[in-house]
């Protein structure tokens, strides 16, 4: 099972301190850094200095990381429009030699629109409109050099694009879907994921969605052995009970609530519960990392959870 670091930077982080984990990730063996993609914090704290954007973030991390791969959970399509965010996510292919991934989603937090004036239609349309981005998107990458691309769609029509620039990774970089709709979003991941995720999930209600997705790629005989599959989980690694319970205390959570639904307790106790979620297909394990400052907690779980998985 590969590990991945994942952050949440809206609850208050500043870019040098996303980039001390990152590197700290990429040198202790870590598969990926990955951030989320939001404007405003949620609950308590205080969201000091204030929202960083997610793709200016990884611009940045592709030139000052050398190996580690860098992408989104999940970028939302309300935030951009379809062929600008082609634009960028290639751009920022190239700036990093090949090493982003693209996790994209509907957009789910209201507040955010409002609090930065973003429009957020109905989830119907935002599904719609997602629908749409995903075809621009991989229309626009894949589009052979020379040639143009056309999209006749309801919200995001394309005319005669020169589909440039063209990403590092060909055909394109990985897109990742996710979530616990029951049936588009199986649909969607289908037809356009190389990876299917599902955050903060029970091992039971993580089977059940896989299972809908695998469905839906038999509905278009695609195979599912080319889908990879991963969850995302709160990471509150210690070497004891007390090093847990600073650690929980330090995010606000209790250790006992952690130990129920992420990955907590000490090395054995995150060993046997990823081994949960390897049992029944999980490929890859997003670690959400909340205490940024904290480095020594990638260092102890590279070292005691990540060998033995």
């Amino acid at each position: 099972m590969e590990l991945r670091i994942f952050t949440e930077p809206q609850q208050g982080a500043s870019y040098d301190q996303l980039l001390a984990v990152a590197r700290q990730a990429e040198e202790t063996g870590f598969g990926a850094f990955f951030r989320s993609d939001h404007y405003l914090k949620m609950g308590s704290v205080s969201g000091e200095p204030g929202p960083t954007d997610a793709w200016t973030t990884l611009a940045g991390l592709a030139r000052d990381t050398r190996t580690i791969r860098l992408g989104t959970l999940m970028t939302a399509a309300t935030f951009r429009l379809p062929g600008p965010l082609a634009i960028t996510v290639a751009q920022v292919d190239q700036m990093s030699g090949g090493r982003v991934e693209l996790g994209i989603g509907t957009g789910w937090f209201a507040e955010e629109h409002t609090a930065y004036g973003i429009p957020f239609p109905p989830l119907g349309e935002r599904f719609d409109r997602l629908e749409e981005q995903l075809a621009v998107i991989t229309g626009l990458w894949e589009t052979p050099a020379g040639s143009t691309f056309d999209f006749p769609g309801k919200y995001y029509p394309v005319s005669d694009s020169p589909a440039l620039p063209k990403p590092v990774q060909q055909p394109r970089p990985p897109i990742l879907l996710g979530g616990t709709g029951p049936k588009r979003t199986p649909r969607l991941a289908a037809r356009y994921a190389d990876e299917f995720n599902l955050p903060f999930a029970p091992v039971e209600d993580s089977a059940a969605q896989f299972q809908r997705v695998k469905d839906a790629c038999a509905e278009i005989d695609r195979d599912p052995a080319t889908m990879t599959w991963s969850n995302a989980l709160v990471l509150c690694c210690g070497r004891d009970d007390a090093e847990v319970a600073r650690r929980a205390a330090a995010i606000g959570r209790e250790p006992a609530e952690l130990r129920e639904n992420g990955a907590a307790g000490t090395p054995a106790e995150v060993v046997d519960k990823l081994g949960r979620y390897a049992e029944i297909g999980s490929e890859r394990v997003y670690l959400q990392v909340l205490d940024l400052a904290d480095l020594d907690h990638l260092e102890l779980v590279a070292a005691e959870v990540m060998r033995q998985v």
